[in-house]
């Protein structure tokens, strides 16, 4: 698959991860406090019923793009990741990128086991809003920054 596709691919499986993410902890964790308790768990309900759905295919996307791009271009850079900005913030987007399938699969695993709290859900939503942020600044400074 030629690297534009792959690109491509890559950049609107991110956009519907991150958005989900956004939206979870920015627009749902405020309209908690507007919605009655009920309803506030059928739509949680709803949402992360749809989420766990469609999440293990976008981002076996997003992955699957973003090693096959490492594959075919940027592999030499990270073979010496400190010799360059681009290898060195490279790698930390990568780092960060493992620690966000790890939070994924913490709550797959959860989830299945019926261990999944209100509490561990807005912890792992968190750090992975976090994790975005991290993630996106990195990929847009790898093109940007030099040193």
């Amino acid at each position: 698959m030629s690297y534009p596709i792959l690109l491509t691919l890559h950049l609107f499986a991110a956009l519907i991860f991150i958005g989900t993410v956004f939206f979870e902890v920015l627009i749902l964790e405020s309209v908690r406090k507007q919605v009655p308790a009920a309803a506030m768990r059928l739509l949680e309900q709803g949402v992360g019923r749809r989420a766990r759905q469609l999440m293990p295919w976008v981002l076996l996307t997003l992955f699957a793009a973003g090693l096959s791009m490492v594959w075919l271009r940027y592999l030499p850079a990270l073979a010496t990741p400190l010799d360059s900005a681009f290898g060195t913030l490279l790698a930390l987007k990568i780092i960060l990128a493992t620690s966000v399938l790890g939070h994924f699969f913490t709550a797959m695993f959860l989830f299945r086991t019926h261990r999944m709290t209100g509490r561990y859900l807005r912890i792992i939503h968190l750090s992975l809003f976090v994790h975005m942020i991290g993630i996106v600044v990195l990929a847009k400074s790898m093109f940007y920054l030099s040193w």
